[in-house]
C-alpha cells in the first residue's frame, strides 16, 4: 500500500512535464485554430469574429477542396494497402533468423530517416529520368504520372517503418503455438493465416492507423514531386490548405477553417479504422 501510495503522490510530477509539453504545442494552438476559423484575419491581434462566413465560402467554393479530397483518397487507398502488404511480407521473411537479417532490416529502415522534401526532389529527378527517356515529358505532364509517383515514393520512405512494427508483432508470437499447430499437420499457409496474422491483429491496427493518417496529412512530398501540377489534379488536402492560407490575399481564416474540416476528418477515419479494426485482434 506504501508502495501504491508513494506512485501515486509523485504521478504528477512525472506526468506534467509531457502534459504541458501537450497544452503547449498542441491543445493551445488547436483551440486558438478553431477560434481563427470564426474569424476574418491578417494577423491574430488583428482577428475580426464573421461566425461560421468561412465555413459556407469552404463549402460553396467547394470544387479545388473536393478535388484535392478526391486525388487524396485515390492516393491513400492504394499506398496504405501496398504499403502494409509489402511491410508485412517483408516482415514474414526477416523476423526468421538468417545471415544478414539485421543489415536488411537497417537497410529497408533508412529511408524513412530523409526528410520527405528531400525524398521528393530525389525521385523527382529519377522519375524525369525514366519519363523524358520513354515519352518525352516530365512527372508535371499528366496527373497520372504524378499520382503514381507520390505512391512510390511515400511506399519507399514508409515499408521499412512499418516493417519493424510488423516483426515486434511477429516475434511476439509465442513459438510453443507455431510448434503445436506444425505438430498437427498445419501448414505454412494455414499459419499465416489462423495464427500470425490474429496474433499481430495489434501491430495491424496500428501500421493502419499510421499510414492511413500519414497519407491524408502528406504535404512535403507532394510538394516537392509535383507542386500540385498538372492543373493542381496532383494537389493534396495539406498543399489545398496551405495554398489558400498563404497564397489567397484575405483566405487565412478560410484556409484555417478548411483546416479544421481537415482535422476532423482525418481524426474520424482514423477512429473509424481503429474500431474496425480493434474487433478482428486476438485478446490475451
Amino acid at each position: 500500500m506504501q508502495k501504491l501510495y508513494a506512485k501515486k503522490k509523485y504521478f504528477i510530477i512525472f506526468t506534467l512535464p509531457c502534459l504541458l509539453a501537450y497544452f503547449i504545442s498542441f491543445f493551445i494552438p488547436f483551440v486558438m485554430g478553431l477560434y481563427l476559423s470564426l474569424t476574418k484575419f491578417k494577423t491574430i491581434r488583428g482577428a475580426r469574429f464573421v461566425g461560421l462566413s468561412n465555413y459556407k465560402f469552404v463549402f460553396r467554393d467547394f470544387k479545388g477542396f473536393l478535388q484535392a479530397l478526391v486525388f487524396t483518397s485515390k492516393v491513400s487507398i492504394v499506398a496504405v494497402i501496398l504499403v502494409n502488404v509489402i511491410a508485412f511480407a517483408l516482415a514474414l521473411i526477416l523476423s526468421k533468423q538468417f545471415r544478414g537479417t539485421n543489415l536488411f532490416r537497417t537497410l529497408f529502415f533508412m529511408p524513412n530517416l530523409i526528410g520527405g522534401i528531400i525524398l521528393g526532389y530525389i525521385w523527382q529527378l529519377l522519375l524525369n529520368g525514366i519519363l523524358i527517356r520513354l515519352y518525352g515529358v516530365d512527372i508535371t505532364y499528366d496527373a497520372r504520372f504524378g499520382y503514381w509517383g507520390i505512391i512510390i515514393l511515400y511506399s519507399w520512405q514508409k515499408i521499412g517503418y512499418l516493417m519493424i512494427i510488423y516483426i515486434a508483432g511477429i516475434q511476439a508470437i509465442s513459438g510453443d503455438i507455431l510448434e503445436a499447430s506444425a505438430i498437427d499437420g498445419a501448414s505454412s499457409w494455414q499459419q499465416l493465416w489462423r495464427i500470425i496474422i490474429p496474433n499481430v491483429g495489434g501491430s495491424i491496427t496500428v501500421c493502419l492507423f499510421l499510414s492511413l493518417t500519414d497519407t491524408f496529412k502528406m504535404y512535403d512530398q507532394n510538394l516537392a514531386l509535383t507542386g500540385g501540377a498538372p492543373a493542381n489534379q496532383t494537389k493534396m488536402l495539406a498543399m489545398d490548405i496551405y495554398d489558400t492560407y498563404y497564397n489567397r490575399v484575405g483566405f487565412a481564416g478560410i484556409g484555417q477553417a478548411k483546416a479544421v474540416v481537415f482535422t476532423v476528418l482525418v481524426f474520424a477515419l482514423g477512429m473509424l479504422q481503429l474500431f474496425i479494426t480493434r474487433k478482428f485482434e486476438v485478446k490475451s
